[in-house]
C-alpha cells in the first residue's frame, strides 16, 4: 500500500480551535490506480483533489472542530486488492473511501462497506450497479455511471448517421456495462450492431481486433474501454487508416488526460460525453489552474474534479450531522443540497447517484486549439433530469 502526500500540501488538515487538535481526525482514503492503465486521470491526481478539498473546506469552516487526514492507495485495478485494502483501512479506523476506478473493485469496496460505519464516496467507478441492485446507504456515486456516458454518446452519435456498429470492448465489468448500454440506444434509435470483439484489459496489440471491424463496414467502431488500452487502440486505429476510410471511431469513455496523451492529431473528431470540463466557465477555470500549479500543468479530469467535490460535500455533511456514522453522514448528505464550483447545484437521490449535467464534446483540430488543454468544444448539454436513468425501485430497496 503506498501513502501518497502531495508535494506543497501536509497530509493532515488542521480544522477548528486548538481545543480539538487531541480529537481523532477524519481519514479518508483515496482508493485508486496509482501505477496503470487508469492513473493519468485517477491516481496522484484524485489524492490532490481530496486533499484540496480538505484544505478548501478548512479555509471556509475554521470552527468546524475537527481534522483530517488523506491517505491513499494503489488497488492496481484488482478487486481483491481493493477489498483488502478497504478491510485494513476499517480496522485504522478510516471514514470513508473515495475515487475507485475500475467497476469490478468499486464493487468489491462497496460490498466491503455495506455494514460498515464507513462512507464511500465513487467517483471513478462507472457501474451501474452501485446505484442499482448493490445500492448501499453507505454508498453516493458523485461524478458519472456507465449509463450517463454510453447513452449520451451513442444517441449522439447516431444522429450524426452511424447507424451501425461494431464494438471492441475491453472484457471486464466497465467494458461490458458500457457496449450494453450503447448497444440499447443504438437499437432503440433504429440502427444496428454488427459484431463485437471481446479483448483483454491491458492488451498491447489490436491489429486483429481493427481488421475485424474494418471487414464489418460498420459505420461506427464503438470503444468500449478506457486509459491506455483506448489510447493504444486509437492510435493503432490511425495507422490502420479507420477514419481515413471512412468508419469513424466513437469512445464511449474517455477522459481529458487520454486526449491530452494522444495528441489532437490522433484524437480529433472523436465525440464523447464528460460530467466536467476545466475550460466550461470561470468557477472550474479557477480550480483547475490552482490543480495544474499542483501537479506539474495537467488540468484536472471529470474524476478528479469529482474527488474534490463529493470530498467537500461530505465534510460539509461531516459537520452538520456531527457525527462520522458512514450511513448518517450518508443520509444527511442526501439531504443537503449539493453547490460547489465545478459541478454546480445538484442534489443526491435516495440510491446515492447525484446529479448534475452532463456534456457531450468533440474534440478539437490542432488549428482550433488556443492553449494549454484547450481540447473540446461542448455540443450539447444534458440537463441533470435526463443525464442518468431513473431511480428504480426494482432494483435499489433505498428507493420507496
Amino acid at each position: 500500500m503506498r501513502i501518497f502526500r502531495p508535494a506543497l500540501a501536509l497530509a493532515l488538515v488542521a480544522l477548528g480551535a486548538a481545543t480539538a487538535s487531541a480529537q481523532e481526525p477524519v481519514k479518508i482514503g483515496v482508493l485508486t490506480d496509482m501505477s496503470s492503465g487508469f492513473s493519468a486521470w485517477s491516481g496522484k491526481g484524485s489524492a490532490l483533489a481530496a486533499q484540496m478539498a480538505a484544505e478548501d473546506f478548512a479555509k471556509a469552516n475554521p470552527n468546524a472542530g475537527f481534522k483530517v487526514e488523506i491517505l491513499s492507495a494503489d488497488h492496481q485495478n484488482k478487486a481483491d486488492v481493493a477489498s483488502s485494502i478497504t478491510k485494513r483501512w476499517l480496522d485504522q479506523g478510516v471514514n470513508a473511501i473515495s475515487d475507485v476506478p475500475n467497476s469490478a473493485a468499486a464493487l468489491a469496496v462497496n460490498f466491503a462497506l455495506r455494514d460498515s460505519k464507513a462512507a464511500f464516496l465513487v467517483s471513478g467507478g462507472g457501474h451501474d450497479n452501485l446505484t442499482g441492485k448493490e445500492c448501499s446507504p453507505n454508498t453516493v456515486q458523485w461524478t458519472f455511471d456507465l449509463w450517463s456516458l454510453a447513452s449520451a454518446t451513442a444517441s449522439a452519435a447516431v444522429e450524426r448517421g452511424g447507424d451501425s456498429w461494431y464494438f471492441i470492448t475491453a472484457d471486464y465489468a466497465g467494458g461490458h456495462g458500457l457496449e450494453r448500454i450503447a448497444t440499447n440506444f443504438v437499437t432503440r434509435a433504429g440502427g444496428k450492431v454488427l459484431g463485437r470483439t471481446l479483448p483483454a484489459l491491458g492488451t498491447l496489440d489490436y491489429s486483429s481486433f481493427i481488421l475485424q471491424a474494418q471487414a464489418s463496414k460498420a459505420k461506427v467502431i464503438g470503444m468500449g474501454m478506457a486509459g491506455t488500452d483506448l489510447m493504444t487502440l486509437v492510435k493503432q486505429a490511425g495507422e490502420f487508416g479507420v477514419t481515413k476510410a471512412g468508419q469513424n471511431l466513437v469512445a464511449l469513455a474517455i477522459f481529458i488526460n487520454d486526449i491530452h496523451g494522444l495528441g489532437l492529431s490522433a484524437a480529433r473528431g472523436l465525440i464523447f460525453t464528460t460530467a466536467f470540463y476545466w475550460d466550461y466557465d470561470d468557477g472550474k477555470r479557477a480550480f483547475a489552474q490552482r490543480f495544474a500549479a499542483r501537479n506539474n500543468g495537467d488540468h484536472p479530469s471529470q474524476v478528479q474534479a469529482g474527488v474534490y467535490a463529493s470530498v467537500t460535500h461530505y465534510l460539509k455533511a461531516v459537520a452538520a450531522a456531527g457525527t462520522r456514522n458512514g450511513p448518517e453522514v450518508v443520509a444527511k448528505m442526501k439531504a443537503m443540497p449539493t453547490d460547489d464550483p465545478l459541478f454546480g447545484k445538484g442534489s443526491i437521490r435516495a440510491d446515492g447517484r447525484h446529479l448534475h449535467d452532463m456534456f457531450v464534446a468533440e474534440v478539437k483540430s490542432p488549428e482550433e486549439s488556443k492553449k494549454p488543454w484547450d481540447y473540446l468544444k461542448i455540443i450539447r448539454v444534458i440537463p441533470a433530469e435526463k443525464a442518468f436513468r431513473p431511480a428504480s425501485a426494482e432494483e435499489c430497496s433505498l428507493v420507496k
